[in-house]
């Protein structure tokens, strides 16, 4: 191409190589270290994305595609990476308000080129509009309290009550910053206590918060804790039990509702394929959501949707609870390579449409009918 177009663009041709100064790239060996790699990204940016906001029709949204790296979901299950924070600060700073976001799947981890490597995992598409030049300011209390009123409808809409739901479990927590940043954004600001503005990151850690805090029983508390630490595997009976008592229940307990083993000062949690099937008797009628989340797996991989539907016919006032927490553990198990744990989670949220349509047809059943 260069050498049949460069007597037409002579200057555009003028060098062998493509000129690198100014691409609008991060690699800090450019310039002189991570810090003035992430501002000379971030003024680029921020130029990139006014110019795009200064020519927006305000009658269609403006949507970019942000292409995620594996680094870019944290440790912590939330997402706001470096070079996540420093897009979403060009994009805000150049006067735009985000509406939406939508994550995609685009690419395969076992593909050459993303094995070992820190390749494109993901991608997202955020949805924006021109901020009102008038926008308001508000402060930190007063967005939060906006987060509360919001976030959940918004969370119901994504894994239940949408058009488009059930969102998948690893989307989940990528989809819930657009509702979120559609509150941030629409402001000119939102203050902290000592009247600085809040920082994005800050913003997308008070999203991501909400999303992790669920109000399950304490049982099911301890077994989220001990999971996330230990897994399937056996730990000490001890250090359970300190655990036990920080969640406001004790070994004993969590051993009558059938959610752990314990045998020579060990313990370990049961897995789902170990629940028994005569289940729920009487006295389980109020068992914890993490025994009944495992005994629908088991019943869906055993049985089929049918028989997991008749299952939470036994239980409809648990079922939220249910759902959400396949949500929360698979992407637990996602964020910890734990493939075949997040697979059953996955599949029990994909097959919920079907296990609830089964569950109505049967209507609300009784405890002390027989399961099968």
């Amino acid at each position: 191409m260069r050498k049949s177009l460069k007597p037409i663009f002579p200057n555009l041709y003028a060098t062998l190589a493509v000129p690198k100064a100014e691409e609008l790239v991060a690699t800090p060996y450019r310039h002189g270290g991570k810090a003035e790699a992430e501002a000379f990204f971030l003024d680029g940016m921020t130029h990139a994305m006014h110019n795009l906001a200064t020519q927006a029709h305000p009658a269609f949204p403006v949507t970019i595609y942000y292409a995620f790296k594996q680094s870019d979901t944290k440790d912590d299950g939330s997402t706001h990476s470096t070079g996540w924070v420093t897009f979403l600060e060009a994009v805000l700073q150049a006067g735009f308000a985000l509406t939406g976001t939508w994550p995609m799947r685009t690419e395969l981890g076992n593909r050459m080129i993303g094995s070992g490597t820190n390749a494109l995992a993901s991608s997202i598409v955020l949805v924006c509009r021109p901020r009102a030049p008038d926008a308001p300011s508000i402060s930190r209390r007063a967005f939060l309290r906006e987060l509360n009123a919001a976030l959940p409808d918004a969370l119901l809409d994504m894994t239940r009550g949408g058009v488009n739901s059930p969102v998948a479990p690893v989307d989940l927590s990528q989809a819930i910053i657009g509702p979120g940043m559609a509150i941030f954004s629409q402001y000119s600001a939102v203050l902290e206590a000592d009247g600085t503005p809040m920082r994005v990151k800050t913003a997308l850690q008070l999203i991501n918060r909400f999303f992790a805090e669920d109000d399950f029983d304490h049982d099911t508390q301890f077994c989220l804790s001990w999971f996330e630490q230990q897994g399937w595997a056996t730990g000490k009976f001890g250090e359970a039990d300190v655990l036990a008592r920080a969640k406001g229940t004790s070994v004993g307990h969590l051993s009558e509702s059938g959610v752990v083993g314990s045998s020579g000062g060990n313990l370990r949690l049961l897995k789902w394929a170990e629940l028994p099937r005569e289940w729920p008797p009487v006295t389980h009628s109020k068992a914890p959501i993490w025994q009944a989340l495992h005994q629908l797996i088991r019943a869906l991989h055993q049985d089929g949707e049918t028989t997991a539907g008749a299952l939470l016919a036994r239980m409809p006032d648990q079922a939220e609870a249910i759902r959400a927490l396949a949500y929360r553990l698979y992407t637990l198990c996602e964020r910890k390579s734990w493939a075949e744990d997040a697979r059953a989670y996955n599949e029990l949220v994909a097959a919920w449409n079907g296990i609830e349509q089964a569950a109505g047809e049967l209507g609300i059943v009784e405890t002390q009918r027989p399961l099968i």
